[in-house]
This record gives C-alpha cells, structure tokens and sequence, in this order.
C-alpha cells in the first residue's frame, strides 16, 4: 500500500530508449563523418571494395566503434556521474542493487550484455518494460539497476498509526466530562 521512502524509482522502458538515443547520438556525431568520408572515398571509384585493405579498414573501423562505445558507456556509468551524458541529462543512474557506484568491471559486464540483449530480437530490452524493477537482460546480468536521480522534493508524511484502538487519546472533538 505504502512505497518504503528509502526504496529507489526505478527508470522505466521509454525514457532509457530516450537515453539511449541521446548517447547514440552523440557517439555518431564522432563516427558518421568519418564513415561519410570512407563512404564517399569507395564509391568515387578510387578504392576497389574487394581489396583486403579496404576490407581491413572497414574491420578496422568497426573494432575501433566498439571499443569506444565499451569505453564510453563503462567509463561514464561507473564514474561519480555514474550516467552516460544522456542518462545525466534525464536525471537518471546506474546503480548495483544496493544502490551504491558500480565498478569498471560490472560496467563493462552490463555494456556487453547489452549487445546480448538486443542480439535476441531486443527482447533483453523489452524486458524492462516487464520486470519488478524495470530491469533488462543485461541488467540482471550485471547485477545493476537504472533509477532516477532526483531528490525528493519534501520528507514524505509518516505512515498511518494503524495500533491506535481508540478510547486512549480521545482527541479534542471527542472529549468527554
């Protein structure tokens, strides 16, 4: 009936997809020109597209995208940030299920695990839509959660006083001679 104060507000599916564009986004602001240009350099008709260096520079340029994508999510979410720049600027945080800072290693766990989850049809994904507390596959697999980084606004009431039997306390419209 009554959600516990110290319990976190979890993140739910939308505002993660949201996130999650915001940091697509900026990752390719550093990769589209530089694909553009290798792009606009094979269809020129200079390169041969069958040529084992082209074919080694587009291996190359896909190892190097993961390898920033891995360091870009693992650093940032286990920073003092603890958020990539698009979970930060949704007021939300990655946390370990204590709510505490997670580590590079559980970081770096929850990144790979995150191409996992979108290797079976996103169904990782959708799973946070779907789970107690609005985790995805590789969420559960990392051991980690996404919350909401607000503070709150005012300290909550304190619950009802549900042993009160009456008659003890009979209150000032109650008083009796």
């Amino acid at each position: 009936m009554f959600q516990s104060y110290n319990e976190p507000s979890y993140a739910g599916f939308w505002i993660r997809v949201l996130a999650y564009l915001i940091d697509t986004l900026l990752i390719s602001i550093v990769f589209c020109p530089l694909g553009f240009g290798l792009g606009l350099l094979g269809a020129s008709g200079e390169i041969d597209e069958n040529d084992p260096a082209w074919l080694g520079i587009n291996l190359l340029l896909n190892v190097v995208s993961i390898i920033v994508g891995w360091l870009y999510f693992a650093l940032t979410e286990s920073s003092s940030w603890q958020a990539t720049v698009g979970k930060r600027l949704l007021k939300l945080k990655v946390t370990d299920m204590n709510g505490q800072r997670i580590s590079f290693g559980k970081a770096t766990g929850r990144y790979f695990g995150q191409i996992l989850s979108g290797m079976i049809c996103g169904i990782g994904y959708i799973m946070v839509a779907f789970t107690e507390k609005k985790q995805g596959l590789h969420d559960l697999m990392a051991g980690t959660l996404v919350v909401w980084d607000v503070p709150p606004l005012y300290d909550p009431p304190p619950p009802p006083d549900f042993a009160y039997r009456g008659g003890q306390n009979p209150g000032p419209y109650n008083s009796s001679p």
